[in-house]
């Protein structure tokens, strides 16, 4: 059997969002994994999977560090010789490309979004562009998951036609299944994200102090790794009652079941928000930012709001605007969402963008 080697950063995020993939390719070819060890590497390993364990320091920048993953990605290709390698996320798809060009072997890359490192200007800026460009130079296919990236990369001509934009991972359709909207008069609002500034938290935090206060018909959900400094502030503001924080969850549809309403006022540099895409496919409504990776979601006044980045008053703007709907029109926003997702981004068609491409190099 021909084999494929997936090169990706976390087992989370490889099972969650690429699993149905994982499940067509181990049909028809042996499939490799190098990632670091988590919890969900036995359920990869089900799907038909060989795992190779690779220490990634994920927003680490020692140089030494990344050259140990180069030679460690090169070592795995030499002695596994894939037909095809695969990859996602900035690390393994920029030492990952340099690993595949030198031993030429084909390679296709996923942008899962920027990076902190690419949109801010600066040395580290033009370094990272430096290493893309020389580890994409011979790519066979770049998907992109957002058009402003996709223009970004051509712009600084980083590639150049072997590219193609897909719809971010898509969304099990099946899994994150239309649920029925509450009808109850408390009204629930999820945050789903790492604790963290860009992720937009200190924003949510300053609206539901400011709404709680004068809608106490409102409940304020955080869902996810406090990954910064936030615990000790969320644990008080939740003895206050402005706030429940849950940590993290396996499974956020037991919440989605309770919500009226997503907040995700991100400003992180991401290709396609997948929370996003889940609560619409459950059919809940959603409040964003008007960033990449979030707008393409969001209908204005149809399946959500958007609001500017860092801007806390926009957001509770557009918390009273959702306030004021009755509850027919906040369950037509949510039906609005989920067949959006139905018709644009539905994961069957990443993974049939993915078939076609390794097809060509394959064939």
């Amino acid at each position: 059997m021909r084999k494929i080697l997936i090169l990706a950063n976390n087992d989370i995020g490889l099972y969650n969002f690429r699993k149905e993939l994982i499940q067509e390719l181990a049909k028809q070819y042996e499939v490799y994994i190098s990632l670091p060890f988590g919890s969900l590497v036995h359920e990869l390993e089900k799907l038909g999977c060989y795992f190779i364990n690779t220490p990634i320091s994920r927003r680490g920048k020692n140089p030494l560090t990344d050259l140990k993953l180069f030679l460690h990605y090169r070592k795995i290709i030499r002695s596994i010789r894939p037909d095809l390698v695969l990859s996602y996320t900035i690390k393994p798809n920029i030492y990952g490309g340099l690993a595949c060009r030198v031993t030429k072997v084909p390679l296709i890359a996923n942008i899962t979004g920027l990076g902190t490192a690419v949109e801010r200007k600066g040395i580290l800026q033009k370094l990272t562009l430096s290493l893309y460009k020389t580890s994409l130079k011979k790519v066979n296919c770049v998907f992109f998951q957002n058009k402003e990236n996709q223009s970004f990369f051509l712009k600084k001509k980083i590639i150049k036609n072997q590219n193609r934009l897909i719809p971010g991972s898509g969304v099990n359709l099946r899994h994150y299944s239309l649920l029925e909207y509450p009808n109850d008069n408390i009204i629930h609002f999820l945050f789903i994200a790492r604790i963290m500034k860009e992720k937009g938290i200190d924003q949510y935090l300053e609206a539901a102090k400011y709404i709680k206060e004068r809608h106490p018909n409102t409940v304020f959900h955080i869902l996810g790794f406090c990954e910064q400094d936030y615990l000790v502030e969320l644990k008080e503001l939740e003895k206050k009652g402005f706030i429940k924080y849950h940590g993290m969850q396996e499974d956020i549809r037991n919440f989605h079941k309770i919500s009226h309403c997503t907040i995700h006022p991100t400003y992180y540099p991401e290709g396609m928000s997948n929370v996003l895409l889940e609560s619409a496919a459950s059919g809940r409504p959603i409040i964003t930012t008007k960033r990449a990776g979030c707008r393409e979601i969001v209908e204005a006044g149809q399946n959500g709001y958007l609001i500017e980045e860092q801007n806390s008053q926009d957001l509770i703007s557009k918390i009273e605007d959702f306030l004021n709907l009755d509850n027919l029109s906040r369950k037509q926003m949510g039906l609005l969402g989920r067949k959006k997702m139905e018709v644009e981004f539905d994961r069957k068609i990443v993974v049939c963008a993915y078939l076609e491409e390794i097809k060509k190099v394959l064939r």
